[in-house]
């Protein structure tokens, strides 16, 4: 595999951020800063990473000249504001998902992003798995004629806590924001054209969050995807995608490594693999620094946008607003 060119600095230094230092070391790097709002905290990520800077604020880790590429993993409600500073200091920025908000947020760090001639990106490991990569090429092959229907799950159970991220409006919790833009960017990678027909129904956490929900979603060439998230009852992370002549399933999608396609002719199973689960953030990080590079428009901030239009949609449909909406 290959070795970073750039230098990194976090803003954020929770679990992401472990696997993000974990995966830069097997890459022959490592982030060269960091910053976070608990400076024990962050204290104790540098000391274990071999981090060399930790900043006092994140204006330093901004205007640091030896950081050209800032990775931020706060809560999605810091995300906007931080995004904006880094691109105005003149850093490429990799957010964790969900990147903003809402759609108005992203349309503005987008214009931003290409006023400065830099790169923004979303951490959607999906996008650079060797397996979907593998797999789009084959769906432009024509081998399995028009798409028809993808379906997706993502489920996790998690324990009511009113103060966790999962369920804290003040942190933007709610499933949609957090697992289900798995599914919708996993469905937005094999569709043509972004969805346009959106249909829902949504359950409320006591906290007002969502807490499962299940979207219909159809684009002008009238191909669908059926969604069902839920942050209180476990399933199966599978996608299941569906053409004319056969259908591919998905397993553990969004690091996924291994697929099977089914052709509806015979009947007969064929086992695609690529790359490794074990490596996700690898690639993107190799992504990140080739777009970085000028050499590849491999990050699709086109399909994240066309995801966070379709949600900010959807919670605008359910009256969910976030405090730093109303």
């Amino acid at each position: 595999m290959e070795k970073m060119r750039f230098s990194w600095a976090t803003l954020g230094c929770g679990a992401i951020a472990c696997e993000m230092a974990e995966a830069m070391a097997r890459l022959g790097g490592g982030f060269h800063g960091a910053a976070a709002r608990n400076s024990e905290r962050v204290r104790a990520f540098a000391a274990k990473y071999g981090i060399e800077k930790v900043y006092e604020k994140p204006e330093q880790l901004f205007r640091d000249p030896d950081v050209d590429i800032v990775y931020i993993s706060t809560p999605h409600n810091t995300h906007a504001p931080y995004i904006l500073r880094a691109l105005e200091a003149g850093r490429h920025v990799l957010a964790e998902k969900s990147i903003t908000l809402n759609s108005d947020e992203l349309s503005l760090a987008a214009s931003l992003a290409a006023k400065k001639q830099l790169v923004l990106a979303e951490a959607m490991t999906l996008y650079h798995m060797p397996l979907f990569k593998k797999l789009a090429e084959r769906v432009r092959s024509g081998a399995l004629g028009a798409l028809r229907l993808a379906q997706l799950n993502f489920g996790s159970y998690k324990p009511y806590d009113e103060k966790s991220r999962f369920f804290n409006k003040n942190l933007a919790g709610g499933a949609l924001l957090d697992i289900g833009i798995y599914a919708l960017s996993c469905a937005r990678w094999f569709m043509s054209a972004k969805p346009e027909e959106l249909l829902s129904t949504v359950r409320f956490a006591p906290t007002g969050v969502d807490e499962q929900s299940s979207i219909l979603l159809k684009n002008r060439a009238e191909e669908m995807a059926a969604v069902t998230l839920s942050l209180h009852a476990k399933q199966p992370k599978r996608a299941t995608i569906v053409f004319d002549k056969g259908y591919m399933e998905i397993f553990d999608y969004p690091r996924a490594d291994k697929a099977a396609v089914v052709w509806t002719a015979d009947g007969r199973r064929e086992e695609i693999t690529a790359g490794s689960a074990g490596d996700a953030l690898c690639y993107e990080v190799l992504d990140m620094e080739a777009a970085a590079a000028g050499e590849t428009d491999a990050m699709h901030l086109d399909y994240t946008s066309d995801v966070m239009e379709i949600m900010t949609r959807l919670r605008k449909s359910w009256g969910l607003k976030y405090p730093e909406e109303a």
